[in-house]
């Protein structure tokens, strides 16, 4: 396995390697095909069979349709205020969120800018989401 594929902000020159510590602050945001929206990806796993990653919402973004997931979704608030907007289910810095495997959830929307970390333990969507429209970033 190419260990860039599992770290692709891995630096050139790391060639054999036990440990991997990044600083996020060093990890420019990739901006998705959702305006708005932004992720760090830290880790993932072969075959999409699961990722890390640090996501941010800018003020007024959000998921704008229900949708499921085709594994867990854990999510850690850094900073900011996430709701589901149909549930109202409100996250905050501090909030441990999970959504479990196949869960219908949202629409959601970004109270403030919005930072989390983000965990899938397998693929993120059974197809992309239509909001999307870079296959990347249903990954």
């Amino acid at each position: 396995m190419n260990l860039k594929e599992i770290v692709p902000n891995l630096p050139d020159n790391i060639t054999n390697v036990k440990e991997v510590l990044l600083q996020t602050e060093d990890i420019p945001w990739r901006e998705k095909s959702l305006k708005g929206l932004h992720e760090k990806m830290l880790w993932r796993a072969e075959n999409d069979q699961g990722s890390i990653a640090l996501i941010k919402f800018e003020k007024g973004v959000g998921i704008p349709a229900a949708h499921s997931h085709d594994s867990n979704q854990f999510m850690f608030v850094l900073e900011g205020h996430y709701e589901y907007t149909a549930t109202a289910v409100n996250l905050k810095a501090g909030s441990f969120y999970w959504n479990p495997k196949g869960h219908v959830h949202g629409p959601t929307i970004a109270h403030q800018e919005t930072i989390y970390l983000e965990i899938y333990d397998g693929p993120h969507y059974p197809q992309r989401p239509s909001w999307y429209t870079d296959d990347q970033d249903a990954h």
